[in-house]
């Protein structure tokens, strides 16, 4: 098998240990995310949502798991929620608010329910807000909402007028967009949006809780997939990493707030800015202090706390190394929707059998021509992203995924469809 040309060979550049004590603390006490070897009686599983609510409902009410009030009317089923719930559509912060109430409904009447994260949660919590909208924003804006934009503004241009503060002398200094640019991409809202997925927000808080993969009896559900290099990983690894990572970028964040670097609501584009400026500052001081003796400004000194600053300013420059940034990460790889068939089907089983499961159940890349729910590598991957939001997939539709006595079935609103059926009824008799 050419493993180049299917994107097996991939390596993944785990990062550095972060100073997250309390994650330690936090991993202990949790169980694995998995459930009974045969799993519960019912499970139903939900692809890319993208803030489509009125199509959350409607497949939700279709595979009766909530009643005509949105509460919780699945009894003991569980509902698994395989990430890129945000961004693209408006209605993001109403998924949100669905999402938890049903999480914490759930257990009263003996169920579950499971939300990982995908790829888009994490931008959000991180500060990457490309995929967000003026309509996503104005969910989160409070009533003073333009007055806290104008003051985040002047706050914003004011940064930009002061001197640096890391180096004290020839830092460059932080160039702010011109008002009128500024408010463009910083509409109503964006600022409470800002304050509400940092890590004392009422969504933040409860994203940040969240892992990336989870396993049920013997499906394992991630949002993108698991790449081979991560095979010999096991699945509470790979969510602390991912919890670790962004619990660094939280540290980092705060760091150059503290040293009035950045301001807490910039996004990662712009805290990566800052960083690379003060890289280029730091290095620029370095080189004349060895090199201009008749200079009257004395060297610069690298104090501990400075050396660990230039640590975390190189750390933000080599983002595409983190798990949570990596392509071939589990928010973010696509092999099983793109592997060849027949190359790759060796690889799934061997990864398959490295977690002790029989299943991948993944989201993250829609088959736009059909917005259907499709199985790879006989019956082993399912792809659930079927472009629930229809206003931006053209041939998207709401979906779950049914998996219930060995049975997986597909359902949309207008029909179902077994896609494979291992319940004890189909399975050979033993000889």
């Amino acid at each position: 098998m050419n493993h180049a040309a299917v994107g097996f060979g991939s390596r993944i550049v785990p990062g550095d240990a972060v100073l997250c004590a309390f994650l330690f603390a936090l991993v202990s006490s949790l169980t694995t995310m998995t459930m009974a070897a045969e799993g519960p009686a019912r499970i139903v599983a939900l692809g890319d949502i993208h803030g489509a609510f009125d199509e959350l409902v409607l497949i939700l009410r279709e595979t009766k798991l909530i009643d005509a009030n949105h509460r919780w009317w699945g009894e003991n089923a569980t509902l698994v929620v395989t990430g890129d719930f945000l961004d693209r559509g408006p209605k993001g912060r109403e998924v949100l608010d669905l999402l938890m109430a049903l999480e914490e409904e759930a257990p009263k009447d003996g169920g579950r329910v499971i939300v990982l994260l995908g790829n888009h949660e994490v931008m959000n919590l991180v500060g990457d807000l490309r995929y967000m909208t003026s309509e996503a924003y104005a969910e989160f804006a409070s009533r003073d909402a333009e007055e806290r934009r104008q003051a985040a503004y002047k706050a914003y241009a004011e940064l930009g007028s002061s001197k640096g503060q890391t180096l004290k002398r020839n830092t460059p200094k932080f160039k702010p967009k011109k008002e009128k640019a500024w408010m463009k991409t910083h509409p109503p809202g964006f600022v409470e949006h800002r304050e509400a997925f940092g890590p004392e927000g009422k969504y933040g808080r409860w994203l940040r809780g969240l892992p990336a993969v989870a396993q049920v009896g013997d499906v394992i559900f991630v949002h993108g997939g698991i790449h081979p290099a991560l095979s010999t990983w096991n699945l509470d690894r790979i969510n602390k990493r991912v919890w670790d990572e962004i619990e660094a970028l939280d540290v980092y964040r705060r760091r150059l707030v503290e040293r009035k670097l950045i301001l807490p609501f910039f996004t990662l584009g712009e805290v990566v800015t800052v960083a690379e400026q003060e890289i280029k500052a730091h290095k620029a001081a370095a080189k004349r202090g060895k090199t201009d003796r008749t200079s009257s400004s004395p060297p610069l000194e690298l104090t501990p706390q400075e050396i660990r600053h230039r640590k975390v300013l190189e750390r933000l420059l080599h983002l595409e190394t983190w798990l949570i940034f990596e392509q071939n990460g589990p928010l973010w790889f696509r092999g099983y929707a793109l592997w060849p068939e027949q190359e790759a089907a060796r690889e799934i089983v061997k990864l398959l059998e490295s977690f002790s499961a029989a299943h991948f159940v993944v989201g993250h890349t829609a088959p736009l021509r059909d917005g259907r729910i499709h199985t790879r590598f006989g019956g082993k991957v399912f792809l659930i992203d079927t472009g629930m939001l229809r206003s931006f997939y053209e041939y998207g539709r709401p979906s779950a995924l049914e998996i219930r006595n060995g049975r997986f079935t597909a359902i949309y609103p207008d029909h179902q469809k077994v896609l494979l059926d291992r319940s004890p009824a189909n399975l050979p008799l033993r000889k």
